[in-house]
């Protein structure tokens, strides 16, 4: 899976739309964040803490919580090695999440 795969799930979520933000892709749903590549290998997704400990446990070569995410509802994907079944779902939730928030 690559930033390709992630832009064109993404832009199939109804009013995501994408911008790049110091050279780095993001999603956002009318400004709020859906997920942005931190650097060009992983994606950074919005989640609630219930769901991205569930990710982290089925998918835990795909997912991660990194030390600075750990209090924030975010997960991290390492794209090279995700399941991109699981990426595409995660993506479709924080998508969920922000149209919810809205």
């Amino acid at each position: 899976m690559d930033v390709a795969d992630v832009t064109r799930l993404a832009g199939e979520l109804d009013g995501v739309r994408c911008r790049v933000r110091d050279g780095l892709p993001e999603w956002r749903y009318h400004g709020r964040l859906v997920a942005r590549m931190l650097d060009h290998d992983d994606l950074v997704i919005r989640a609630d803490f219930d769901y991205r400990d569930s990710l982290v446990r089925q998918f835990p070569e795909t997912f991660s919580v990194p030390d600075r995410f750990v209090r924030h509802m975010m997960v991290v994907a390492a794209l090279a090695r995700a399941d991109a079944g699981a990426v595409e779902d995660a993506l479709d939730a924080a998508w969920q999440l922000q149209r919810g928030a809205s």
